[in-house]
């Protein structure tokens, strides 16, 4: 019998009424251990490494009498979550699903080591393409997981038992690793959040590498909130990790963007993606974005390279011995895919780089265009039989949208989308610039609906100071860019408490408004209110001429925020644009 528990919320809400990890967790481990040769989990938690937990659990219970006490402290206290095979847990066999590779960790992967110091307990260890190498889900000798959606359809690789655990309701999050889409296309083959975060922002000490240069450890829920508050768990640096380069970026985004779509969206097979992309564009528009077409031409040839170039020495590098050894030991597709690497030299692995700084510089003027990209989350979803007839092809069109990311070092969050005509699941992937982290899991949570406050755990981004404009700085005007490059987002179009006078300033290039506050004859004047971030408020301070400075000035709701004001004796004689309400108005007027 399945558990009642699925979600991370119901999990902790659990936990908050009273109930104890000793009556969930055997009862989760019976069921697990009763599915016999499920190929999504190749080893169990065992009984008494489960019950060494249980007791660690209680010491930590008994040390914060009150449950909430505890669980402020331990987040996680008591909730179960699987981990892909090749991701070490101390004590326990890593296999990358190789037999002939099988090893007894001796210590557990940084990420482990963050969710269990929040109180979690892993239970499985989960399926995987052959040493995470493919989108598939079908290259291990341990079996071939399919999508809980249709037995006859893959589940997505190559984290394709941690997707099936979570979306059959085993456990209400797992973790992934994401080189090429391996924490996204799975996600959206069963109808599941995943989360792949900037490279480097998560550690992956004590993770076997595919490309140890882009890989990433990635999230599986059942909703951004949980993803994200999980994100906050494992995130930062760590000494252990050469490749940890944890920063952080906006908190938000203003909730109206421009959103990135393919101008002619690639899809195939029978599963029903083509009809069901336009609710997705259709749903954009009615949250309030807009949809801009783009040419992505250059992101195709960038994703290219993954597979094509150089990059797949990589995958050499980590199991070259077991391959001059023992070849036999390979899934044989993806022998095929790593012997690619000898054909590759130095001079080619040059070159490629060379190419993607190119490539690179290309793909980041498209943000001037849009702030977000929407693509789908895949292209199809084949039936076994398809992969089985082209293993290669059909593994490569599945990652025609997900390819490029990492090598770009940029984040993305793949999140369910409704279903195809098919009745099969449907996913977009959202997918920003590098440490815009936090800004895109809220953004997401939109998408999802979630009207309930940030969860307690959020993922950090960078300091930033709220500013308000009322003049030559609003969006659109001429000093709008000021803001704009030095990264401040928009964060609410609103007007002062009605206690302010504005006044055009005679002589200003551009023209320029000048803010006082007036208690006897004030009025409420439009403004804009940006968050900068504070390593670029002084830089922006020094742009500001006399007689103008930054003040505190009183919203209509009561807050007080930095802002334009001007000096009193600046605007004696200067025309009162006040009636206008503000300087846009006036301007308007003006033409």
């Amino acid at each position: 019998m399945a558990s009642p528990l699925t979600t991370l919320a119901d999990w902790q809400q659990a936990y908050r009424d009273g109930a104890s990890p000793a009556a969930l967790l055997p009862a989760l481990r019976e069921r697990l251990a009763a599915r016999r040769d499920d190929p999504a989990v190749i080893h169990l938690l065992g009984a008494a490494a489960l019950q060494a937990r249980l007791e660690a659990l209680q010491a930590l219970a008994a040390a914060h009498p009150d449950r909430s006490a505890l669980l402020r402290a331990h987040p996680l206290w008591g909730v179960p979550f699987a981990v892909k095979d090749n991701i070490d847990i101390a004590g326990a066999p890593t296999s990358a699903a190789c037999p002939a590779f099988v090893h007894v960790a001796e210590r557990s992967a940084e990420v482990v080591r963050r969710l269990e110091a929040a109180g979690a307990v892993w239970v499985a260890k989960t399926n995987l393409d052959q040493f995470a190498t493919g989108l598939v889900g079908t290259r291990s000798p341990y079996g071939r997981p399919a999508s809980v959606a249709a037995a006859d359809r893959i589940s997505g690789g190559s984290s394709s038992g941690s997707a099936v655990l979570v979306a059959r309701g085993d456990v209400p999050f797992a973790l992934g690793t994401d080189t090429a889409g391996s924490g996204r296309v799975p996600a959206g083959f069963n109808g599941l959040v995943g989360l792949k975060p900037t490279p480097g922002r998560v550690s992956t000490a004590g993770v076997l590498p595919a490309c140890r240069s882009l890989d990433c450890v990635s999230l599986f829920a059942h909703d951004v909130d949980a993803a994200a508050a999980l994100l906050a768990l494992v995130e930062g640096p760590d000494a252990a990790d050469p490749y940890s380069r944890f920063a952080t970026g906006p908190a938000a985004w203003p909730e109206a963007l421009r959103v990135g779509v393919p101008a002619h969206p690639f899809f195939f097979g029978d599963a029903g993606y083509e009809a069901a992309w336009p609710a997705a564009t259709a749903r954009l528009e009615a949250l309030g974005h807009r949809v801009v077409p783009l040419d992505f031409t250059v992101l195709d040839e960038v994703a290219a390279l993954l597979y094509e170039g150089p990059w797949v020495a990589e995958r050499h590098a980590v199991v070259k011995a077991l391959l001059a050894r023992q070849p036999e030991a390979l899934d044989a597709t993806v022998r095929r895919v790593i012997e690619r690497a000898r054909g590759f030299d130095a001079t080619a692995a040059f070159e490629a780089q060379y190419r993607l700084r190119e490539l690179a510089a290309r793909a980041a003027a498209l943000w001037q265009q849009v702030d977000v990209l929407m693509v789908p989350t895949t292209t199809g979803h084949p039936r076994f039989a398809e992969v089985d007839a082209d293993p290669v092809g059909v593994n490569s069109t599945l990652g025609r949208y997900t390819n490029f990311v990492n090598l770009l070092d940029w984040c993305a969050l793949a999140v369910p989308a409704g279903h195809t005509p098919a009745g099969l699941p449907f996913g977009v992937t959202f997918v920003a610039r590098m440490h815009h982290d936090a800004a895109l899991a809220r953004f997401a949570r939109r998408w999802q609906g979630l009207a309930t406050p940030l969860p307690l755990s959020w993922p950090r981004s960078e300091p930033s100071l709220p500013i308000a404009v009322v003049g030559a700085h609003l969006s659109g005007l001429p000093l709008n860019g000021q803001l704009l490059e030095r990264g401040a987002t928009l964060l609410e179009a609103t007007t002062t408490a009605p206690r302010y006078r504005l006044h055009a300033l005679p002589g200003t290039v551009p023209p320029k408004p000048g803010l006082v506050r007036d208690e006897t004859h004030g009025r409420a004047i439009a403004l804009e209110v940006w968050a900068m971030p504070e390593r670029a408020v002084g830089s922006f301070l020094a742009l500001i001429p006399a007689p103008l400075g930054l003040g505190s000035i009183e919203l209509a709701d009561g807050r007080r925020v930095h802002g334009f004001l001007c000096e009193a004796h600046a605007v004696a004689g200067a025309p009162d644009v006040s009636a206008f309400g503000g300087w846009r108005a006036y301007l308007d007027s003006l033409r």
